[in-house]
This record gives C-alpha cells, sequence and structure tokens, in this order.
C-alpha cells in the first residue's frame, strides 16, 4: 500500500516557470500594491482594477509551462498517494500531471458570483464587468482574497492530518492559515522544507529536513530521499 505524501506549495514553485511573487518585490505584485487587487477592499474601491489585473494574470497562465518542480510531483504519483495543497491560483500542478490538487486561495481559472460562493464556473478567458451570472449577479475572480475565509481550509487540515510524509516546497511560511497546516501532521511523520531561503519554523517538533534550493533542484534532491521512504 502506498503511502500517503502531503505537499504544501506556494510561489516560489512557479516562479521558475515565470510567475513572479509579490513576496519578493517589498509587498507589490506585478506592480501593483496587494491591497488594492488582492482585498474585498480593493474590489469594492476600484473593481474594474482588479478585473484587469486578473485578466492579465489569466492570460500569462497561457503563456507558461510546467518545471521541473512541478513534473517530479507528478511522477512521486508512481511511488507515492500524492496529495497537493497549494496556496498558487496557477494551474501549473495539474498541467504537469497531478490528480489530487486542493487550492487553498482559488483559481485563475474559475469565477464565481458576488452573492453566491458556490456559484464557480470554469473561465480561461477576460473577465468583464457586466458578466453575470444566470441571477443577474456580477462575476468575480474565483480568488480568495486577504481578510477572506478559506473555504478548503478544513479540507487542508484533514489531508495534514492524514500524512505519512509532509513537505513544503515553495513557501515562505507567512501566509496563515496555510503556514500553519504542517502542526496537523503527526509529530513522528518526517516533515521536508525546500525553500531558497526557508523560514525559520520553531513550532514544528517533527523530524524536519530543510533543502535551502529552488524549486526544481530541490524536489530533485527531495524525489531521492522520498524515494529511499516507500
Amino acid at each position: 500500500m502506498k503511502k500517503t505524501l502531503v505537499v504544501l506549495t506556494g510561489a516560489g514553485i512557479s516562479a521558475e516557470s515565470g510567475i513572479k511573487t509579490f513576496r519578493d518585490s517589498d509587498g507589490l505584485w506585478e506592480g501593483h500594491n496587494v491591497m488594492d487587487v488582492a482585498t474585498p477592499e480593493g474590489w469594492n474601491k476600484n473593481p474594474q482594477l482588479v478585473l484587469d489585473f486578473y485578466n492579465a494574470r489569466r492570460r500569462q497562465l497561457h503563456e507558461v509551462q510546467p518545471n521541473q518542480g512541478h513534473r517530479i510531483l507528478a511522477e512521486l504519483e508512481n511511488d507515492f498517494t500524492v496529495h497537493i495543497i497549494t496556496q498558487n491560483v496557477d494551474n501549473l500542478h495539474e498541467a504537469a500531471g497531478s490528480t489530487r490538487v486542493l487550492h487553498l486561495h482559488g483559481e485563475l481559472f474559475k469565477i464565481r458570483s458576488v452573492r453566491n460562493h458556490e456559484n464557480i464556473l470554469d473561465w480561461q478567458h477576460d473577465l468583464h464587468w457586466g458578466d453575470k451570472d444566470a441571477n443577474g449577479h456580477q462575476l468575480r475572480p474565483h480568488i480568495v482574497w486577504f481578510g477572506e475565509a478559506v473555504p478548503a481550509l478544513d479540507e487542508a487540515i484533514s489531508l495534514a492530518q492524514r500524512a505519512d510524509i509532509f513537505a513544503v516546497v515553495g513557501t515562505s511560511l507567512q501566509v496563515y492559515p496555510a503556514a500553519g497546516l504542517m502542526q496537523y501532521a503527526n509529530p513522528n511523520v518526517p516533515v521536508f522544507y525546500v525553500d531558497p531561503k526557508p523560514a525559520t519554523i520553531p513550532y514544528v517538533s517533527n523530524p524536519l529536513e530543510v533543502i535551502a534550493e529552488v524549486a526544481s533542484k530541490g524536489m530533485k534532491i527531495l524525489q531521492s530521499k522520498l524515494l529511499a521512504l516507500r
């Protein structure tokens, strides 16, 4: 029976595919203040700016490809039951072939009604002001903005509790509640942390190994370590 590998991924795993992270640029995300484009207040203040911003991100997603880090995670499904919990809103894990991906913060290729958050639609082109659901309500990006609840959190916690091995790849571990997920892993579960600038993790008592590399190189190292634990 395959062991269950749970992997929390962040922006660092997609950076090598050309998708920028806002925390590398003093709070700017593609030249925008995060508070203007990733909060309910920003949406209420200037919805057109928010729509334009995510339209540009969505168009960019059509032009990028998964990198080796994504592909290795997909390959690991041959040897483990892999569950990916990602903070990323891109679809690069799925494009690489991963089959169990939980998006904590939403998805660029989906939109939802401003009135009914469960009315979620697939959407791969630009979204405009005036695009409405069947009930006449404006549609917005299916993104969990700062200050909003994380609907997938309970499922993510459940996955962390079931892990035989827990890995963290490409995240600064600064955004909660995602950053606290490894605390739910059982105490004897080995934890691996791949990041070129790894954060200090004082609250984890699990066996911890840090791989201070970018995702593509770090994932190759991690893959060999994980295969030894099958």
